[in-house]
């Protein structure tokens, strides 16, 4: 089901804009679809055929995500594997202070070294139905006040069905624009298309490093755009949206984490309006890399802090659940093949 379809749906119900629009946020919002106000109760508003037609459209609806498994973290968050209708599946995360990780993709097509999902490939894009399903399915279990574009997949490599899920969490969502968050490892086509939106996110880019030929070999299948100018391009939308850019940085022992690079982020990073996450690499999710030990972190962070880069420590969620983006579903789909092999 598209978005268009469930709009086209209603109106051939005879619902009008406002009362297809009341559907949608009573979806939006976790709650029954026929969910009615104080002043205007459903069937006193509501045609009766879509009133009638609301049993079967919420079953449609339920259809579209399903959770199989859920692995709660110590530090508040959990990571929810998801089976779509098709029999795919992809990572959902509920974070602290009412955040939501939602996927954009079956798999991931940049090919990152460090990364499961990139390690599966592309199997195929997300709907932006599929997309708002993660955010119902997760407000029905806790409150969702932000969503990030971080999940599985390269929102840029799904950019339509990704800012039509922006756009409508922004308007009948209810989410704050600056609570929702495009991740991308750059693009120029988000750097031209994000500035149009009536709904405009905030951005956050995965960098990862300084040097234009370790990003090539970390990350295969990104854009060829120098850091320096990836991060003039993140400038231009920070000032025009008013939201510091968020800098992502996994940082890996012996590769990413040397002085060098520390000087080379104090260079790039002057004047500009932007954050620094480091994100400790999460040594469950291979054995190629691991993570730089903890005081070498806390080194690295009160050097760039100290010296004007706004630095903060991001650790992957769920790590104790052994929940590395990409890892749940990797796993799911060993078990699945091994089950038809026996079978």
């Amino acid at each position: 089901m598209r978005l268009s379809d469930f709009h086209q749906r209603l109106a051939d119900l005879g619902a009008l804009p406002v009362h297809r629009d009341r559907v949608l946020r009573a979806w939006l919002q976790g709650r029954p679809l026929n969910t009615g106000t104080r002043r205007h109760p459903n069937e006193h508003f509501l045609p009766l055929a879509v009133r009638n037609a609301l049993p079967q459209l919420t079953s449609e609806l339920d259809h579209l995500v399903r959770i199989r498994s859920e692995h709660p973290g110590a530090d508040g968050s959990a990571r929810l594997l998801v089976d779509l209708a098709d029999g795919q599946m992809v990572e959902s995360v509920l974070l602290p202070r009412d955040g939501l990780c939602v996927s954009s993709q079956v798999g991931c097509a940049v090919g990152c070294r460090f990364c499961m999902t990139g390690k599966s490939g592309l199997l195929r894009q997300v709907s932006s139905m599929e997309i708002l399903a993660q955010v119902v399915l997760a407000r029905r279990m806790r409150p969702v006040k932000k969503v990030v574009f971080m999940g599985m997949g390269e929102p840029a490599h799904n950019l339509d069905n990704v800012l039509e899920a922006i756009d409508v969490l922004g308007t009948d969502g209810g989410i704050g624009h600056k609570n929702l968050v495009f991740s991308t490892v750059g693009d120029m086509r988000v750097f031209e298309r994000l500035p149009q939106l009536r709904v405009k996110p905030a951005l956050a880019l995965s960098l990862h490093t300084t040097k234009p030929e370790l990003r090539e070999y970390l990350l295969p299948k990104a854009p060829r755009i120098a850091p320096e100018e990836l991060m003039a391009l993140c400038e231009r939308y920070a000032r025009l949206t008013g939201y510091p850019i968020q800098v992502q940085w996994t940082l890996l022992k012996g590769v990413n984490d040397g002085q060098d690079e520390l000087d080379e982020i104090l260079r790039i990073f002057k004047g500009k309006y932007a954050v620094l996450n480091v994100i400790p690499f999460n040594s469950l999710e291979g054995d190629d890399y691991e993570r730089p030990d903890g005081d070498r972190i806390v080194e690295i962070v009160r050097y760039l802090h100290g010296r004007g880069v706004l630095t903060k420590v991001r650790n992957s969620a769920g790590q104790d659940v052994e929940g590395g983006c990409g890892q749940l579903r990797a796993r799911a789909v060993e078990v699945v093949n091994i089950d038809r092999l026996r079978g």
